[in-house]
């Protein structure tokens, strides 16, 4: 087969996703650059790959691979494959395309489930505009506030409860969906308000956190109130801010309303 970088999507939990294309790629390749060889080597035994593997992941990418770009310009071909899923969506995978892209190698994609996507279509949130923001990131959280389109993140199953409740706080007004062990057995999605999840069973597996767009409607005052005493940091700046982006005020309302709250 012609030489280059193969990269390579695997099933995210069903193993009856594995593509017929997919299937043929691993089989015919010269090497597999596997993020885990252990994890990989469970699938290849299931499908009887026996092609040779390397492991090549976040903490050994620098030292491997300028050695497969190296065997793809003599001549070879390489697939790279995560643990599940698409290489490279927060997974190693795209310093090797980079690099292949740079040497002016081939490479071709082919396609596999994406538990990002699936989420999102899952949760039934709008598709036109969204932003995967990766793994949650509870101090990046009220500058992604201001994308006000549909969220995407990847959650730990020890965090979750923390996460919801970290999202109550900040995001109060927008719907999320706990989108759970995607095409597995216990597949399970979970809607609505944050507050009103704060208090589900904690969800186990692998986690996805689809948050639906702001609402376009403007709070009532009411809703700015709570959300103003909730408020509390040292910095009137850094609170101001705050309040805007929670709740679609501008900065000098969100100002005096919190000069009145000091008042008080």
């Amino acid at each position: 087969m012609q030489s280059g970088l193969y990269i390579v999507g695997t099933p995210i939990g069903n193993l009856s996703d594995m593509s017929p294309r997919a299937l043929e790629i691993l089989r015919d390749v010269d090497l597999i650059a596997a993020e885990d060889t252990r994890v990989f080597g469970k699938l290849a035994s299931h499908f009887d790959i026996k092609t040779p593997r390397v492991s090549c992941h976040e903490h050994n990418e620098k030292l491997i691979i300028p050695d497969l770009i190296k065997k793809m310009l003599a001549g070879l071909s390489v697939a790279a494959v995560s643990d599940a899923g698409m290489p490279g969506i927060s997974d190693p995978g795209f310093r090797l395309v980079r690099a292949a892209r740079d040497a002016n190698l081939p490479v071709f994609v082919i396609p596999g489930p994406v538990a990002a996507i699936s989420a999102l279509v899952l949760s039934g949130f709008p598709t036109d505009r969204f932003t995967f923001c990766g793994f949650f990131d509870e101090k990046k959280l009220r500058d992604d506030n201001k994308i006000r389109h549909t969220i995407i993140y990847y959650e730990s199953p020890n965090r979750i409860m923390n996460t919801i409740s970290t999202i109550a706080k900040v995001m109060p007004e927008r719907k999320i969906a706990i989108v759970r062990e995607i095409t597995k057995i216990h597949e399970e999605t979970i809607i609505g308000y944050p507050a009103d999840l704060i208090n589900i069973t904690p969800p186990r597996g692998e986690i996805v956190i689809v948050v639906a767009p702001a609402p376009e409607h403007k709070m009532s005052d009411d809703e700015i109130t709570a959300i103003v005493n909730d408020i509390s940091t040292s910095s009137m700046k850094a609170a101001a801010m705050d309040l805007a982006v929670r709740t679609g005020i501008s900065k000098k309302e969100a100002y005096n309303r919190l000069l009145k709250k000091e008042e008080k």
